[in-house]
Order: structure tokens, then sequence, then C-alpha cells
């Protein structure tokens, strides 16, 4: 039976990969700040057979109550086999562009708090050597382009964080994976106009499990944007800048 925890819970890709493990018997840890909705999902989880769900009321940007909520989550278990980060924002670029502090609000939240609270975790995931921290960052940060390059700096930081932590904590029996979704059809995407390369949350979700099932280093997801990223990184600065994207 495996203990997982999942920060941003809310999120619809976290929703549907917590109904994935719920399916597995899990004993799951809700976190996010809506605890009515968390609540809810708590009992829609304990009937697609969760084991235990317990809800825990977080505001990630409230960095000096990481560690009361860390301890708290792992109260009364062996320790965890999965710690998924599913919170953010998709800040508003344009807003972003003329408000330094709305900038570094949205980075924060983004970048700064995932940063923090992967900090203790890791500690502790270090001490009891087995488990895997699995962290949703973004295709946004393999390389800044002009509509959304707040959001891309935040993720760009969480992805370097993750490929040192990685190697810090392989030696010690702790797996990190990073995970990179494209286009997803979620409600904080609700204004975009969807084609073909938009995934549903439930395939994103499948993917991550997957992923963390075979102790994956990296998961672009779905799995194509990984060439489109390639392509992307390899276009010339020169070229680069002059492209609307």
């Amino acid at each position: 039976m495996q203990n997982v925890l999942v920060v941003g819970a809310t999120s619809a890709i976290a929703e549907a990969t917590c109904r994935l493990y719920a399916a597995r018997g899990a004993r799951l840890c809700l976190a996010g700040r809506n605890t009515q909705r968390l609540n809810d999902m708590a009992d829609d989880l304990r009937v697609r057979g969760a084991q235990d769900v317990a809800v825990h009321a977080l505001d990630v940007n409230d960095i000096a109550n990481h560690a009361q909520f860390i301890e708290s989550a792992w109260q009364g278990r062996s320790g965890m086999d999965v710690v998924l980060i599913a919170h953010g924002t998709l800040p508003d670029q344009t807003a972003c562009e003329t408000s330094a502090e709305l900038s570094l609000q949205e980075f924060a939240t983004n970048a700064t708090s995932t940063i923090a609270l992967l900090t203790p975790i890791a500690n502790r995931m270090q001490a009891s050597g087995k488990g895997t921290i699995a962290v949703i960052s973004s295709v946004a940060g393999d390389r800044g382009r002009a509509s959304n390059y707040l959001y891309g700096s935040a993720k760009a930081a969480v992805t370097t964080f993750l490929s040192g932590l990685r190697q810090r904590l392989y030696a010690h029996g702790v797996h990190v994976l990073t995970i990179k979704p494209g286009f997803v059809d979620t409600p904080m995407t609700r204004n975009f106009k969807k084609g073909a390369l938009w995934a549903k949350p439930d395939a994103v979700a499948t993917g991550i499990v997957r992923a963390i099932d075979r102790k994956r280093a990296i998961a672009y997801l779905p799995g194509f944007w990984a060439l489109i990223m390639l392509i992307i990184r390899c276009v010339p600065e020169a070229i680069f800048k002059r492209v609307k994207l």
C-alpha cells in the first residue's frame, strides 16, 4: 500500500492522478487552500478505493508554515512513497510586464514556494532512503517566449532545481521526476483556443503515474512534446527572437 502526498491536489491534473492512486488502494494526503473542495475530493477518492484520505490546509506561499504542514502530513505514516507537487498559477504576462510586484508574486507561487517545500521534504525522504518526488514543471521552462516568459522562467528554475536534487538524492535511494506537460485542457486554460496539441488531464495523469512507476527522470506529456521542444531549443537565437510564440 502506497503513501502518497499531493500538494495542489485540487488542480485538474492532480485530481486525476489522485483517482488513479485511489484505484490502487493508496493512502492519500491532499494539500491545498480550498479545504471544502479537498474534503469533497476525499469523499470521492474513498469511494474509488483509497485506503485512507487525509486533508491538510496549505497556502504554499506561507513558507513559515511549511514545517508544521510536513510534520502533520508525515504523522502516523512510515514515510511517503510518492510526493507530487502540482500547485501553480498561469500568470498574465502583460500584467507582469507592468508590475515588478506582481511578477515576483507569481514567481514565488510557481518557483520559490516549490523550492521551499522540496527542501525539507527531500531531507525527510533522504533519511528514509526511499520514495519518489514528482514535480509538475512545464515545457514553458525549456525556452523563454515573449508570450509567457515570467511563467517560463519560474518553471525553468524548478526544472534546474530538480535536476540537481535528482543527482543529490540518487545515492540515497530517492527518485526525482520532472514532469513537463504541454498544453492541457484545464480550468486554468479555459480561455485558450484548443487544438490538436492539447491533452486532457486524465491522459496526463496516466503518464505521470507511468513515469513514477518506471522511475523516469523527465517526462514530457504527451510524449511528442519532447520532439517539439528539442526543435524549439535548437532554433538559433537570431532567428528565434523574430518568431512570435
